[in-house]
């Protein structure tokens, strides 16, 4: 669904809270484009509520905490979950493990605040990874991960994150490949440029 049929889907219907965001609910299509599945316990939303006193239901470990005290289901609710899932992303790990008495959220927050998050990264991205991005998307996992939902972004405001920070992973990457066109054959230098080939 593009962005405006998007807009006038939400603008006739409300919104759906999904209830269930974790890690097995997001799928990758043929162009590896993340998609959501499991609507089981999705709600919809009249465009003029904010929120859903429900039966609580999702994952333990993606809960949001708050909607889990109060059974308020907001927007915020995915929110939650969606920091859960970056977090698992960064760390390679579960949000719930049998080898831990700690979940993975506390240990996230934890080693952010004592400085040591790339002793909990997976090893690929901590060895890998572009730090500047890192953290980045470890900073917004925790503006995700707030216990209190007025404290958290609203799902846009995530989206626009993610999208500045795959507009700037594309950037350079155009300029690393405008670097690497220049190549060394029997002691000349050429450069891929239309000088060189004949426009």
């Amino acid at each position: 669904m593009d962005k405006n049929s998007k807009q006038k889907f939400f603008k006739r219907n409300g919104a759906i809270f999904h209830r269930d965001i974790k890690s097995s609910n997001i799928l990758l299509d043929e162009n590896y484009r993340a998609v959501i599945s499991d609507f089981v316990l999705s709600r919809s939303v009249p465009i003029d509520k904010t929120h859903l006193t429900t039966l609580v239901g999702g994952t333990f470990g993606d809960l949001d905490p708050e909607y889990f005290r109060s059974r308020q289901l907001n927007d915020k609710s995915d929110v939650y979950a969606f920091g859960v899932v970056l977090a698992e992303l960064l760390t390679g790990q579960q949000a719930v493990s049998s080898k831990t008495d700690v979940g993975l959220v506390l240990r996230f927050r934890s080693a952010i605040k004592e400085n040591s998050l790339f002793g909990i990264l997976e090893k690929r991205i901590a060895t890998e990874g572009p730090e500047e991005e890192i953290l980045a998307v470890a900073k917004l996992a925790k503006r995700c991960l707030k216990l209190s939902a007025r404290k958290r972004p609203c799902m846009k405001e995530v989206e626009a994150e993610l999208d500045g920070l795959t507009r700037i992973k594309e950037h350079k990457i155009c300029q690393q490949t405008s670097r690497d066109t220049s190549c060394s054959i029997s002691d000349r230098s050429f450069s891929w440029t239309n000088e060189t080939l004949g426009r």
